[in-house]
């Protein structure tokens, strides 16, 4: 993930030339001193040579892309590296930050915060085999703060006329860190099937759930995959497929629904789903 992740963000910064282990190194920073961008950061267009972009800096391109903000990232680095953080431009620049469940501080580059897992106590304690028995256990976190939208809101009432869904879970426990946590948290949790169900589409920005975004996509499903449950991606307005889960269509209607249902059969058998159908009582389900 990471020779891709690298190829994203060189896509990003559009001049930037440095190979794998160089993003945002001496080079660049020389380069990007008398940068003037849009976003504001850089230097000021006043400067002695300042070269003005008309486009946000890099930075502040890769927190647009992964749905983050410079607040998030204040929040976490060492507080006498705020300030500097506050205005910097640079991907591959290194800080001290600081770990949320108390560990010893560590030193990264702001792109591996941003698109990493999380400081290295916290990926070695994820991994421990005591910890690893609680894989794949569903449960609800009241304290998570997620933004859902309409069309999810339709998907999960399209899906409740056809089976069983549960409201009383968000999260799902894994083997790994994941933005700085060991549980992810689809859209939709069908916690009998091991089934998570996910919307995805481009939204108004035309870009979301592209790049880096997609590769976050992907390693969900597979830290998901790793404790036994399986992610069917609903891929909408023009996404293309990610993986044999993948539903693409141009819009979310009940056809949806029904090949959502159609794929839970495959992945998990007809008994299985249909002990879940609406409509048909659980005693004639088990006598069936």
């Amino acid at each position: 993930m990471r020779s891709g992740r690298h190829a994203i963000v060189c896509r990003i910064q559009g001049e930037v030339k440095d190979g794998p282990g160089h993003v945002g190194g001496a080079g660049y920073a020389a380069r990007m001193t008398l940068v003037s961008f849009a976003c504001g950061h850089g230097a000021a267009p006043s400067d002695v040579g300042a070269i003005t972009l008309r486009r946000a800096c890099p930075l502040c391109m890769l927190l647009h892309e992964t749905h983050r903000t410079r607040g998030e990232l204040l929040g976490r680095v060492a507080s006498s590296s705020r300030s500097a953080l506050a205005s910097e431009t640079r991907l591959g620049a290194v800080y001290p930050w600081v770990c949320e469940r108390g560990h010893d501080r560590y030193q990264a580059t702001v792109i591996d915060v941003l698109t990493g897992p999380s400081c290295p106590k916290c990926i070695r304690n994820a991994q421990s085999p005591t910890v690893s028995r609680e894989g794949g256990v569903a449960s609800m976190n009241a304290g998570l703060r997620t933004r859902t939208s309409l069309t999810e809101q339709r998907l999960r009432a399209l899906l409740e006329e056809r089976i069983r869904v549960p409201r009383g879970v968000n999260t799902v426990r894994i083997n790994r860190m994941f933005y700085g946590k060991q549980e992810v948290w689809p859209d939709i949790l069908v916690p009998a099937l091991r089934i998570a169900i996910e919307y995805d589409d481009p939204g108004r920005s035309r870009r979301a759930h592209l790049g880096l975004k997609e590769a976050s996509d992907r390693e969900k499903d597979d830290a998901l995959g790793e404790v036994g449950w399986e992610v069917i991606r609903v891929r909408a307005g023009g996404l293309e497929s990610i993986g044999p889960n993948s539903i693409v269509c141009a819009s979310l209607t009940a056809d949806v629904a029904d090949r959502i249902v159609a794929r839970m059969v495959e992945l998990r058998s007809a008994d299985a789903v249909d002990a879940l159908r609406v409509g048909v009582a659980p005693a004639r389900q088990a006598e069936a």
